[in-house]
């Protein structure tokens, strides 16, 4: 469910989570000086739980998922909010694989000597304090946290009400974990418990949360983008689009854009449109290949004449070429060139994820350089924007930005910098 701000917060709750807050501060100044061993401890600890408790995690799951499909939830939403044995292991091996990565903190960014002498480096820190919110994603506080422990960084979660359960019992297990290890507990703490209050009052936190990160729907987003009095990395809003060319492989682009559509359509980077070159060979086997996945296609006129007439289809819309359905629904509309559908992309895109599928170099050329997104692809599916996928080990979600972090954010994404400046007695003239 989308956090709508509280003009009326209560203080009581404003100053709660303020002081959690500073809770968080005074445990990341503890975790800014672990090592890369102890923070790497403290991830394998969390594994360990995450498989010992997993039947745990499960049966709280289980009691979200039962409350959620009562109130209608959608098949695609309850998908993202569902954690079985095999996606808690999934859980449990990103935390592994976090320990692998390199360590950012302290790493070198660039350093010189000036021509006085004065010895200048610069070097990645923690960020501090990250706030965190998201809606019906309980694989995102797992995520967040390890990210968060690994960078160094405290963090404060808002999980939302349909993941309640799930998420109440993974910040108490992480929070153990912690606690097995000699780390704060504090540095990894939840607002739950005061409802869309608690959203509210980290909206509200300046000074006492460094940055604010929304996870979610473009509801959820913009609210937080419009409302929150802290600085906010925009995430995750996904209108993404695949433009198949006049020569692309049949097979290839049928197989690509059922993947993209119909693999796990509540996904930010599953693709919402589809654009279809005037006389593209590929255009009948790829409409085909949707409608026998289930998708319910909304096209415009020139694609319906492409299609069975008893194919699932609806008349498309104005709407329907700014809309992220995260479900199996998919815009297709039929473009005259790859000017066009760069044309209708500019338009619409939100900046995550756009393809093309073509046979021709200088058309995908032209294309990646002039899709202004945070990821491009060419003859492949856009469901690889994901912070595994890239190698990051996971991600506090996909910025859609263009300041401090672009794409998958993993862990220098969670890291600023501080110079530090060594001289002999150095005035300036």
């Amino acid at each position: 469910m989308t956090e709508q701000p509280n003009t009326t917060l209560p203080l009581d709750t404003l100053k709660a989570v303020t002081d959690m807050a500073y809770d968080a501060r005074v445990a990341s100044r503890v975790l800014a000086k672990a090592d890369t061993d102890w923070k790497n401890m403290a991830l394998e600890a969390i594994a360990r739980q995450l498989e010992k408790k997993s039947d745990v995690i499960v049966r709280s799951n289980a009691e979200d998922l039962e409350r959620e499909k009562k109130v209608g939830m959608s098949d695609a939403m309850l998908d993202r909010l569902k954690l079985d044995v095999h996606r808690v292991q999934q859980l449990a091996d990103a935390m592994r694989e976090l320990k692998t990565l390199p360590d950012p903190v302290g790493e070198v960014v660039r350093g010189s000597t000036l021509p006085n002498g004065l010895r200048m480096v610069q070097s990645r820190v923690p960020m501090g304090v990250v706030g965190a919110i998201y809606e019906a994603r309980p694989d995102v506080t797992v995520d967040i946290a390890g990210l968060a422990i690994k960078s160094g960084n405290a963090v404060m979660l808002r999980g939302g009400s349909a993941a309640a359960r799930t998420n109440e019992t993974l910040v108490n297990l992480i929070r153990n974990a912690l606690d097995k290890t000699s780390l704060p507990m504090d540095c990894v703490q939840s607002v739950d418990e005061f409802g869309r209050d608690g959203a509210q009052a980290l909206m509200m936190a300046r000074g006492a949360i460094d940055v604010l990160i929304p996870r979610g729907g473009r509801d959820l987003i913009q609210t937080v983008v419009r409302n929150a009095q802290v600085p906010v990395i925009e995430t995750g809003e996904g209108n993404c689009h695949i433009f198949v060319d006049v020569l692309a492989d049949s097979d290839a682009a049928a197989k690509i854009l059922v993947n993209a559509k119909a693999q796990r359509p509540g996904t930010c980077n599953a693709v919402e449109t589809l654009l279809l070159a005037k006389g593209a060979n590929a255009a009948t086997s790829v409409l085909d290949a949707l409608v026998k996945a289930g998708v319910r296609l909304h096209v415009d006129d020139a694609s319906r004449l492409l299609l069975p007439e008893d194919a699932d289809a609806v008349a498309a819309t104005e709407e329907d070429w700014a809309t992220e359905y995260g479900s199996l629904d998919l815009a297709v509309k039929t473009v005259a060139n790859l000017d066009d559908a760069i044309h209708h992309i500019r338009q619409y895109s939100t900046g995550h994820s756009e393809a093309i599928l073509t046979d021709s170099v200088s058309n995908a050329e032209t294309f990646i350089r002039e899709v202004d997104s945070a990821a491009v692809y060419v003859n492949a599916s856009t469901r690889f924007t994901d912070g595994g996928q890239f190698g990051l080990g996971a991600e506090v979600g996909i910025s859609t930005q263009k300041l401090h972090a672009r794409g998958p954010m993993g862990l220098e994404q969670l890291t600023t910098t501080k110079w530090v400046v060594r001289g002999d007695g150095h005035t300036r003239p």
